[in-house]
């Protein structure tokens, strides 16, 4: 199997996006990103900050659990991955690793943009772009978000992240 022709298919509650992988550009954070969507991590999480003409962030696996809203964003897989920037901008349909202010300290939380966000690049690890879903993405990035930590991001409703599939390039029409 040629992982490199592999893609992600992420499942929502909005519908699906398909994201290609750039292998040539961050191969551990693709790797990580694999294994834990195999391992079925993503299921159940939402999008929990939802930044209008920003970015819609998921991943974290307390977000499964609503009782757990106070604790959304801290969660990740128990481990850290090192940052592997890159030269891919943060264009709409990017997806990056979302991290803390240490470089190498993503885990398990990506986000997708949903417009240009240069102030990003080298910043981030970009790791892959939609190329199917722009229209869940759109729909996902119009969700409607209230205050949270002094920022206007906090989706009034679940946007769940039902599954990550990781399947043939070749099987998506």
């Amino acid at each position: 199997m040629n992982t490199a022709s592999e893609v992600a298919v992420i499942k929502t509650s909005e519908g699906d996006m398909v994201v290609q992988f750039w292998t040539d550009a961050a191969p551990n954070t693709i790797e990580n990103f694999k294994k834990l969507a195999r391992a079925g991590f993503y299921n159940g999480t939402i999008f929990h900050r939802i930044v209008k003409g920003f970015m819609i962030q998921g991943g974290d696996p307390n977000s499964k659990d609503p009782a757990k809203e106070s604790r959304y964003g801290e969660g990740g897989p128990g481990y850290k991955i090192k940052a592997e920037f890159n030269d891919h901008s943060h264009e709409r349909g990017v997806i990056s690793m979302a991290r803390e202010p240490d470089p190498d300290s993503a885990g398990s939380q990506f986000f997708v943009c949903l417009g240009p966000v240069p102030r990003l690049d080298h910043q981030y690890t970009t790791f892959g772009k939609l190329i199917k879903g722009d229209d869940v993405l759109g729909k996902i990035g119009d969700t409607p978000v209230a205050m949270t930590h002094g920022e206007n991001s906090k989706p009034t409703t679940r946007v769940v992240i039902e599954k990550v599939d990781i399947v043939p390039a070749d099987s998506i029409k």
